[in-house]
């Protein structure tokens, strides 16, 4: 087993230390989630943590981690006679992204269940857990319906297995820890408030403190046990006081005017539900322990508002994370007693003593006290659109393109789907055959059985029971007897939108009116778990703003800065897209792919730019690929071109007015093609 890094030799980090160390001395804050970029010491962090736990007593033999004092009277290993127990460490258990459900939860024999009544369970990630660490790498990544199970389990403090009327339930106690880069997509806002803490991480722009991580890494590198033993002093000092922290947590004492200082504070920032008064009332508790205090303070309140505020703030995926601390301060000076507002109370010390740690929880501290915006979603953004009538910013181009204009307010959209019935990843677009939904069949097991449809398995099982001597109630059921149920749910797409960004398109009202209309959709996007890419056109050729991605809120930040003018490359356009998908397929063959094209049509430039259009979207029918082209056309007189363009590709045509869910002219057009059905 190789020598983890250690703890106390993470280079600042402050933030992400303080949050794990919280979640140590009380595991019922609710476990942390990390965000940031790569490289910023999330994971080692994580893995360091565990040497610092105190060493868990168990039950020997026991493969669920039963404490001796306490077994569990459900432990399907149980019950459990009277045995000194044996100590371990606590383990840290890692889930990879791509685990099933029954790794995640453990997994049911059910053919030995059906033909000899035995509970026959292997236990999974869940049951390995108890009583450690649970560590999830890229969450983000992770399937909903797993990350579901996981935050169910570790809200319940127990696992349930059920698989067609035979169930087992274990305990499963443990630390969550997550980490994510926002680059590759968010969760959603209802699994980011059942993290308790989160922690905004990031490279130090500090040129000696980068020095001092390289040195302090390659040192490990070269001789881990020996740097190792380098730390051993300071690692034995924080896993002491971890433990008096521990020890203390129960004398803490919470007033009404603290609660009243936590109450007020979630109010003031609308945040939904009950949730986060608890967790910051946790949270603040575990910082008096750590401080060694009996009392919690108003600092203590602050501080655990800016680890549990900031990620239940956020509704939408365009929203960035953060805390406004000027309102932070006033709220908690209008709640609390004045006395305890007189500013002579220093700051809790950070995981190393050495103070605050810039504040905690909220954006990361920066180098030289600069004051840097939240990052747009990926590198090379541009910036934000000069306002309207300014003079063209240095840099950009000339030739008649004009500057980006600001999008209109979202709306919600149709449902836009892909025709038949895919088998990509579970999400919730287009119809699929998937492990969750709804039952539509059977066939026989390929591996192990995880679903069975109990009404074709007795089927199959039933003309043979004379044969098989059957004498008794039961039914005599052999595995060639069980049946797999089908099931059919709903899968993520790949939506790739084409976007017309020529100066056909660039009337002020007009762009802005298509920029909502695209964001309407970034926005179904991400509530439907599907991948998005954007392709724009305009002048003489056509760009990929965003390779295919998981997230939405990138697409939406090149969407803004996108500029307009010049001709309609519209050929281009649509065999950018063509190349776009054809990698996509290569890389991802299970999703299949949604077509948008936003213009109004028009094709201007080179030879027979029109009939090149219609050969580009022939190819795309030809292909198989479902689309939608989103008429921008505005205006008395209208050609019809983007209904042509839709007829050569296959796909249907919709309006900017018949986008929305709740427009007229979609609710007329329903009602009129029911009347004809009728």
């Amino acid at each position: 087993m190789s020598t983890p890094y250690p703890f106390t030799a993470i280079v600042g980090q402050d933030d992400l230390r303080l949050g794990l160390l919280l979640n140590a001395v009380s595991p019922a804050v609710g476990g942390v989630l990390v965000r940031g970029e790569k490289g910023t010491a999330k994971s080692t962090a994580v893995r360091a943590l565990a040497a610092l736990m105190p060493e868990v007593p168990v039950v020997p033999g026991c493969r669920f981690s039963c404490d001796p004092a306490s077994p569990d009277p459900a432990c399907p290993d149980g019950p459990h006679a009277e045995a000194a127990g044996v100590s371990r460490p606590a383990r840290t258990v890692e889930l990879p992204v791509g685990a099933s459900e029954d790794r995640l939860v453990g997994a049911l024999d059910i053919e030995r269940a059906l033909s000899e009544g035995v509970k026959a369970f292997e236990p999974g990630l869940l049951a390995d857990a108890h009583r450690g660490i649970l560590y999830v790498d890229e969450v983000n990544l992770l399937h909903d319906h797993l990350v579901d199970l996981l935050l169910d389990a570790a809200a319940m403090g127990a696992s349930y297995v059920e698989r067609e009327g035979v169930s087992v339930r274990h305990a499963a106690r443990f630390l969550l820890v997550g980490t994510m880069n926002p680059e590759e997509g968010e969760l959603r806002p209802q699994l980011l408030d059942r993290f308790g803490l989160t922690v905004e991480v990031s490279a130090s722009r500090d040129t000696d403190e980068r020095v001092e991580v390289v040195r302090r890494r390659l040192a490990y590198d070269d001789d881990p046990e020996g740097f190792a033993a380098r730390w051993a002093e300071e690692e034995g000092a924080l896993r002491e006081r971890i433990a008096a922290a521990r020890v203390l947590l129960p004398r803490v004492v919470l007033s009404d005017g603290v609660l009243r200082q936590i109450a007020a504070t979630c109010a003031a920032f609308e945040v939904d539900g009950m949730r986060a008064d608890i967790v910051m009332a946790r949270t603040a508790t575990a910082l008096a322990a750590w401080a060694g205090r009996e009392e919690v303070t108003a600092d203590d309140v602050r501080q655990a508002a800016l680890l549990a505020l900031p990620h239940r703030r956020r509704r939408n995926p365009f929203d960035a994370p953060g805390l406004d601390e000027d309102k932070l301060d006033q709220t908690l000076d209008e709640a609390g007693p004045q006395e305890n507002n007189d500013g002579d109370d220093d700051p809790d010390p950070g995981p190393d003593g050495g103070g605050d740690g810039g504040g905690g929880g909220g954006v990361p501290p920066q180098a030289d006290g600069e004051d840097r915006t939240p990052p747009q979603g990926a590198e090379g953004d541009s910036p934000s659109p000069a306002p309207e009538g300014t003079p063209d910013a240095p840099g950009r181009p000339a030739g008649g393109e004009q500057q980006p204009v600001a999008s209109a307010e979202p709306f919600r959209t149709k449902m836009l789907s892909v025709p038949g019935l895919g088998e990509g990843a579970a999400g919730r677009r287009s119809r699929a055959r998937t492990e969750h939904g709804r039952t539509t069949g059977a066939r026989r097991p390929e591996g192990a059985l995880t679903k069975l449809h109990l009404a074709a398995t007795v089927q199959a099982a039933a003309p043979h029971q004379r044969a098989r001597g059957r004498a008794g109630r039961g039914l005599v059921v052999r595995r060639d007897d069980l049946r797999q149920a089908t099931r059919e749910g709903r899968e993520g797409n790949l939506v790739l939108f084409v976007v017309d960004a020529s100066g056909s398109m660039a009337a002020r009202q007009r762009m802005s009116a298509v920029k909502g209309a695209v964001l309407s959709l970034l926005l179904d996007a991400y509530q439907r778990r599907d991948k998005v890419g954007l392709v724009t056109f305009r002048g003489k050729e056509a760009d990929v703003a965003l390779p295919p991605t998981s997230s939405v809120d990138a697409a939406a930040a090149r969407l803004e800065s996108l500029p307009t003018g010049g001709r309609t490359p519209l050929a281009a356009g649509l065999l950018k897209a063509h190349d776009v998908l054809r990698v996509e397929r290569l890389r991802d063959p299970s999703r299949r792919p949604l077509l948008v094209v936003v213009t109004d049509g028009r094709a201007t430039g080179g030879p027979e730019p029109v009939a090149l259009a219609g050969r580009a979207g022939r190819l795309h029918r030809s292909e198989g690929t479902a689309s939608v082209v989103v008429d921008c056309e505005s205006g008395y007189v209208r050609l019809g071109l983007a209904g042509e363009l839709a007829r050569e590709l296959g796909g249907a045509a919709v309006t900017l007015d018949e986008l929305r869910a709740d427009s007229i002219a979609g609710l007329v057009k329903d009602v009129t093609a029911a009347g004809r059905a009728a």
